[in-house]
């Protein structure tokens, strides 16, 4: 979908890179710029590494892409870096603030070269802080801890990256709109995302609860604050979830389960029925859930049409995807697989010389083995 379209990769660690690779997945020509020596942070996040000495963290955001190391203290490596600026169609950065214009690589003296050229910076909490911004700094000052973990338990982060990861989504989609204007303005466009944005946003029904009811949010475990039941069970073999969401899916669950006196409860036919009598509805689905296998209610709740699942491990996961130790996790969106995460400055010499147009010869096509 992006074939042809130039992205010039000044990001490091994973928002940026998570954004620069979805491009890459969709067809962009992505070139990752690296600092001499040690590259992105994320090379020496290891164990585990690959027998290339390639971190794990590294492989995971970074595929779908040529590398070049550039030193932007050089004064001939800043001359590449602005060229390759401008012919571009994208630079995505995340630099702290001022650390580009020191070096005379200031976005806004590029974009008067290049008119059309879109630039994204990605910055943890806006463009006018200094402060550097991590993932977990963002989901302890964003509320995300809060509400996450038991309720009598520490606050909790999530276990993956996830503000990151949806401020490198967020990136691309706002990358992708500002190509949409530019199809039909011919002009560039100005992007900042933001670590803190991203994840205050992500807060949705949270967030909302809160500022209805007036009263602050709590933290749940695996139940859910404004439905029930919808929460981790524990079956014979294995813990499930079961996600009912709506007043029909109830009926159906409960008797599924077995659990026609629930079912038939008028008490409970609503959502809001549900909510004032929790415990009850909760004790009787532990005790019935334990009586068999997970597989036997799977299969009941699925014939039911009640939305429920097994606790997978992630090694489960990554079997059921088909993910490579060498490129990853499958694709969210696009599909295109060309080149596996880059040794550092593996084509530098290439890109040296022949800049974008490194692209269109023949060992660029795929390097895929």
């Amino acid at each position: 979908m992006l074939n042809g379209i130039r992205v010039l990769d000044l990001t490091r660690v994973l928002a940026g890179p998570f954004c620069t690779m979805m491009l890459g997945d969709m067809g962009a020509e992505v070139i990752k710029v690296e600092r001499p020596g040690s590259g992105d942070e994320t090379r020496g996040w290891g164990p585990p590494f690959d027998e290339n000495g390639e971190s794990a963290y590294f492989l995971s955001a970074n595929r779908n892409k040529l590398s070049i190391a550039l030193d932007i203290d050089d004064s001939l490596d800043r001359e590449l870096i602005a060229s390759l600026a401008t012919e571009a169609d994208v630079v995505v950065d995340n630099f702290r603030r001022g650390t580009l214009e020191r070096r005379g690589l200031d976005p806004a003296s590029l974009m008067r070269r290049n008119p059309a050229l879109i630039w994204c910076t990605i910055t943890g909490f806006g463009p006018n802080s200094a402060r550097p911004g991590y993932d977990f700094v963002t989901q302890a000052e964003c509320g995300w801890m809060a509400i996450t973990g038991e309720p009598d338990g520490d606050p909790m982060k999530v276990g993956v990256a996830l503000a990151d990861v949806l401020a490198g989504k967020d990136a691309a989609a706002a990358i992708l709109a500002a190509l949409v204007a530019r199809s039909r303005s011919g002009s560039g466009r100005r992007l900042f995302i933001s670590l803190v944005d991203s994840a205050r946003a992500a807060l949705v029904n949270v967030a909302q609860n809160v500022l209805v009811s007036g009263k602050d949010a709590t933290r749940w475990g695996n139940a859910h604050p404004n439905l029930v039941p919808y929460q981790l069970f524990e079956a014979e073999d294995r813990p499930l979830v079961v996600a009912v969401g709506s007043d029909a899916q109830w009926v159906s669950c409960a008797r599924a389960l077995g659990l026609e006196g629930l079912a038939d409860d008028p008490r409970l036919a609503t959502n809001a029925g549900r909510l004032a009598q929790r415990e009850r509805i909760i004790k009787e689905f532990s005790s019935r859930l334990r009586d068999k296998p997970a597989a036997v209610w799977l299969a009941r709740l699925e014939e039911a049409g009640v939305p429920a699942g097994v606790v997978k491990t992630v090694r489960e996961v990554t079997d059921d995807a088909k993910g490579s130790a060498r490129t990853g996790m499958p694709a969210s969106v696009g599909d295109t697989l060309r080149f596996p995460p880059p040794r550092l400055d593996q084509h530098g010499s290439v890109i040296r010389h022949s800049g974008w147009r490194v692209f269109d010869l023949t060992f660029g096509q795929s390097d895929v083995r």
